[in-house]
């Protein structure tokens, strides 16, 4: 599907609904422990300005991830306008 891609291919304001994350990438197991789990809607709040890390707002709380991270998550964009559970 064209709109799948990476959380850190996300610019600030892009919403987007996790799709997967991938198994055996380091620190998987901490990103689910954090909330991130498919089905979850998440919002690209800003990176910081040398680009890394990047804040999203997931579950109504905001959360810092370096961009290694970032690759290991893929996500389905939302479309601007529709329902968001994340303002």
């Amino acid at each position: 599907m064209k709109d799948d891609t990476r959380l850190v291919n996300l610019k600030p304001g892009d919403e987007a609904t996790i799709s997967s994350i991938d198994e055996g990438g380091e620190g998987a197991d901490r990103l689910r422990e954090l909330g991130l789990s498919d089905g979850t809607p998440i919002r690209v709040i800003k990176f910081a300005p040398m680009g890394d890390p990047m804040e999203i707002k997931i579950r109504g709380f905001y959360l810092s991830l370096r961009k290694s991270m970032a690759r290991q998550i893929r996500v389905r964009r939302r479309h601007r306008g529709g329902r968001s559970e994340n303002r």
